[in-house]
């Protein structure tokens, strides 16, 4: 069996979608999809750990990355650098795993730009009060943050149309074996079949 080279998901969402909740839940019950690790300039929250939530590097580290064409997609957010570099993607296609990335939709179109084979998913809430309540229950925001974050996510929802799948966040279970689904389908394309069954079906039809 040949090791086939692994799949590039994006998944992008609106704030408190609930995009974060289910790709850890696919790294955590999906065999062989590993998130690439990120690279930020924003300062470490308490629980962050370099290299696992996000290479935390220094601005001018960050823009050297830039101009040496480290990454595959890049934003200033907030004041705040995010990229998704190059190598983090290429690690983990080199051992055959599929790769996911969590990023917004100007991410996720860099990523499509760039590499065209990428498979793109956007999450959204049932409702626009759904959302509210979430961003609500976070306990963490001001209501001036709260309002900020709501005008973006509807202005985030605007692009769902971009993606290649769709899927709604109301019963998370649900959303999470939707998503389970679309990586099956995808690992299942004719192209990386015959590469992992190559010698299988050189016998069969050769």
């Amino acid at each position: 069996m040949t090791t086939a080279k692994g799949a590039i998901f994006v998944v992008s969402a609106p704030s408190g979608a609930g995009k974060t909740s289910l790709v850890k839940r696919i790294v955590k019950d999906v065999s062989g999809i590993t998130v690439a690790v990120s690279h930020t300039t924003r300062p470490k929250r308490d629980g962050d750990v370099d290299g696992k939530d996000y290479h935390f590097v220094e601005r001018k580290e960050f823009e050297a990355l830039i101009a040496a064409g480290a990454f595959v997609e890049h934003a200033d957010v907030f004041g705040n650098y995010y990229g998704t570099s190059h190598a983090a993607i290429e690690t983990c296609q080199a051992i055959g795993d599929d790769v996911i990335l969590e990023i917004d939709w100007q991410g996720a179109k860099q990523v499509k730009q760039g590499l065209p084979e990428t498979v793109s998913v956007f999450v959204l809430p049932p409702s626009k009060q759904v959302l509210l309540e979430r961003l609500q229950g976070r306990g963490t925001d001001s209501e001036e943050v709260i309002a900020r974050r709501t005008a973006e996510a509807v202005d985030e929802m605007r692009h769902l149309q971009e993606a290649d799948y769709l899927l709604v966040n109301d019963d998370f279970e649900v959303a999470f074996t939707n998503f389970t689904a679309i990586i099956t389908a995808v690992r299942h394309g004719t192209a990386r079949q015959m590469l992992q069954h190559k010698e299988m079906i050189d016998e069969l039809i050769g």
